[in-house]
């Protein structure tokens, strides 16, 4: 119980953003001016106007959704030293790791994050740390295993001496981490464990060049033996146990791969947090659950601590169904040249989405209430389209929770508990072996048939956008969630470091978020039928329209060349004094995009890598995330989730910076549309120039403006076309590259001749 004393354990700060909602709306205005030119002039002029009206409509109620967004943005100040005081038991915390193919997410980033979390500061008996592995990787495991034995050193270590980054690779070559105390006591103990580490590291490189280690039992591995990561029963290890229940030990650590079988649906990471949710029901059964990806480590030791003043001290702790904490990420090549490290976007719309009805969540570095994920509502009732009929005098009755839950009697027990409060303050359970049973199966794959699982409750189904959709969910039921931003960023994971990753990890996004937004979960029916508030609607209408906007960017991509090539315009003419208003909508938002990049430390490179990082990504990944889901609502494709290669951190002395921020290609035909952008543009810069030669009178100033500044923006693919190897553009897509661009010119030609 809450001991009575005034201090709270956060507050909610309203942030002054004065001069950004003054040019927020000034760009609002100048864009509904245009439109009004727009509609006022299409009399007079032909399709160029037709179509710049349809992408400049589009630009206009996009850039409402975001005034409405960043309208009100606050920050959540967290007071941990004040949490002991207030709250006399801390209540437990399952952990959640996810990885899924040991190729493309290296077992080292994973130890890396597992030991980040087992070392947080944060009474051990309450912690359960669970590792689902979709991939069945022995390599994996015996990671995990070996780590556990480093994880004796390390976490004792860490707390003695404070060590506030908890991954040993960050802790110990990190170029910004330097040893904080210069003792020769802790130098010593510093070395050896930074040599305990390397070997660590050896053993799991071994491992990984395939070779078995000798001093590991083959009864370990019997579950590995020629498994096929698509169909294999399940596999739950536990590697760790505080049978002790010491506050100052080690706590639990258990891996998991769930069932897998070919005719069953797996639902990708949904499926698998399903699972971890259950499993971890069985046998620790914590109130609270974190999320964190393979990669994303624990960077503040106190972490815990943090997210426990928000969701604790809360009204009734009750408020927030979710903490979110931002995604920051180490290793990131300076200036953002792939533009994925989103700072400016999470620092204004996440603090501006934190003033509606709480920020989204993003998928990873969030903690969440159990039984908000069981279903439940602020005001206890389980939500089931309309009240259970099987919620019974402030319970589900026992056929009820069967129907939902599954039918394992075990856990539809430990279910039960959390909804009705009874579970939260004991600690995690000493003895897992009793609970080993029910764990097995409730991961069988067909557990879920028939039940509510990835419907009512869990993680939802239906989007490779999983994060969103249950975020959407929750939010729906009435919920609120925050945005937990200590000053030294709670989580660090790391971002693609190449072109192709960046464009497979957007793609996937906005397929994801496009599926949610043509199903019957979108925003605009949650909002009209259940407890989603009107301007949380238009946040999230803003982020799962992403990649709608491919379209009209594509259109408007290529207005300008086909203006110069045709000897048309879509611009007001020099000698109009209509210009001045597309002239100051571009001149003011270019401006107040630059302030903000700077207001928060980031160079002039950024900001501009970040604005041709736009224009690329818009025109090339959200495009065929389009088409994507296109092909999945005619029934003609299946989408699938692919996962995003991860980079092995990054220690002194490896030459892995030197090709740091170039672009590289390859032959994926996600290249195609800005190759061809690219070669249209060329075309109708050497008609400009052959205009201008030849002394024409119709130089079209603004349309040869915004030619030039699409060729600064894909400047790296025309590079690409020069170069050899991985840095340049492969054959195949310059050759269909070019017969597209120069179909689109010669149809160019024909509307000009008619």
């Amino acid at each position: 119980m809450a001991k009575p004393i005034s201090l709270p354990l956060y507050e909610k700060l309203p942030l002054k953003n004065t001069v950004q909602r003054i040019l927020d709306t000034t760009i609002f205005f100048l864009l509904l001016s245009l439109l009004a030119y727009r509609i006022l002039s299409l009399h007079s002029n032909g399709l160029t106007f037709l179509l710049a009206l349809f992408c400049e409509s589009w630009f206009t109620i996009v850039w409402a959704l975001i005034l409405s967004s960043k309208w009100s943005p606050v920050e959540y100040r967290t007071y941990p030293e004040r949490l002991l005081l207030r709250v006399d038991e801390l209540p437990p915390v399952d952990m959640f790791v996810t990885t899924a193919d040991p190729s493309l997410e290296p077992p080292i980033i994973t130890v890396n994050t597992v030991l980040s979390l087992l070392a947080v500061d944060y009474p051990a008996n309450k912690l359960a740390c669970y590792v689902s592995d979709d991939g069945g990787s022995f390599l994996t495991f015996y990671a995990l295993l070996e780590a556990s034995k480093f994880a004796k050193l390390w976490v004792p270590f860490c707390k003695k001496y404070g060590i506030q980054n908890r991954a040993p690779n960050r802790c110990f070559y990190d170029e910004e981490e330097s040893p904080i105390d210069d003792s020769v006591e802790f130098l010593g103990e510093y070395t050896k464990m930074k040599d305990e580490y390397e070997v660590l590291g050896r053993k799991i490189e071994d491992a990984t060049e395939k070779f078995v280690p000798l001093d590991v039992g083959a009864e370990e591995f019997v579950a590995f033996s020629n498994i096929d990561k698509r169909n294999h029963p399940t596999i739950i290890k536990v590697i760790l146990e505080n049978k002790e229940g010491l506050v100052d030990g080690l706590p639990h650590l258990i891996y998991i791969s769930r069932e897998k079988r070919p005719n069953y649906q797996h639902h990708y990471k949904a499926g698998a947090m399903n699972v971890l949710t259950r499993v971890s029901g069985t046998m620790t059964n914590a109130p609270l659950i974190l999320n964190v990806d393979c990669d994303m480590y624990a960077n503040n030791s106190q972490v815990v601590f943090h997210a426990m003043c928000l969701l604790l001290g809360s009204k009734n702790e009750q408020e927030f169904a979710f903490v979110q904490a931002p995604q920051s990420f180490y290793d990131g090549i300076k200036d953002d040249p792939f533009g994925n490290q989103l700072a400016a976007l999470i620092k204004y719309m996440g603090e501006g989405i934190s003033g509606l009805q709480g920020s989204f969540y993003s998928g990873t570095g969030c903690f969440h209430r159990r039984k908000v994920l069981y279903g439940l509502c602020p005001d206890g009732c389980m939500e089931t389209g309309g009240r259970n009929p099987n919620w019974i005098g402030g319970k589900l009755t026992d056929e009820g929770l069967l129907k939902s839950f599954g039918h394992s009697k075990e856990f539809t027990k430990t279910a039960e508990r959390i909804l009705t409060g009874l579970s939260g303050k004991a600690d995690c359970p000493h003895d897992l072996s009793s609970s080993a049973e029910a764990a097995n199966q409730v991961a069988d794959c067909s557990y879920e048939c028939g039940t509510s699982w990835g419907t009512k409750i869990g993680w939802m189904y239906g989007s490779t956008a999983e994060d969103i959709l249950t975020g959407l969910s929750i939010h729906a039921r009435g919920w609120r969630s925050a945005f937990c931003k200590p000053d030294t960023p709670a989580f660090m994971g790391c971002s693609p470091s190449d072109i192709p990753s960046t464009l497979i990890q957007q793609k996937r996004w906005a397929t994801g978020l496009l599926e949610i937004l043509f199903s019957k979960s979108n925003p605009f029916i949650a909002t009209l039928t259940t407890n989603l508030q009107f301007r949380q609607c238009l946040a999230y209408i803003w982020i799962l329209s992403w990649g709608l906007r491919s379209i009209p960017e594509l259109c408007y991509a290529v207005l300008p060349a086909y203006c110069i090539i045709t000897n048309s315009h879509f611009l007001p003419k020099v000698d109009e004094s209509t210009l001045l208003i597309p002239a100051a909508l571009f001149a003011i938002y270019n401006l107040h995009s630059l302030l903000e990049h700077h207001k928060i430390g980031l160079s002039f490179r950024t900001w501009w890598n970040n604005q041709r990082m736009g224009r690329i990504i818009s025109t090339t990944a959200w495009f065929f995330g389009v088409l994507n889901v296109i092909m999945k609502l005619l029934g003609l494709s299946e989408t699938v989730f692919e996962v995003t290669q991860k980079d092995q951190p990054s220690t002194p002395g490896e030459d892995n910076k030197k090709d740091a921020g170039q672009f590289t290609f390859n032959k994926s035909p996600i290249l195609v549309p800005a190759t061809t952008l690219l070669f249209v543009h060329l075309a109708a810069m050497v008609k400009a120039l052959s205009d201008l030669n030849h002394g024409s009178h119709e130089l079209r100033i603004g349309e040869v403006i915004c030619n030039v500044w699409m060729l600064l923006c894909f400047l790296p693919f025309l590079k690409g076309l020069f170069r050899k190897g991985k840095y340049g553009i492969p054959s195949s897509t310059i050759c269909t590259s070019a017969a597209l661009a120069a179909v689109f010119v010669h149809l160019c030609k024909k509307v000009s001749i008619a």
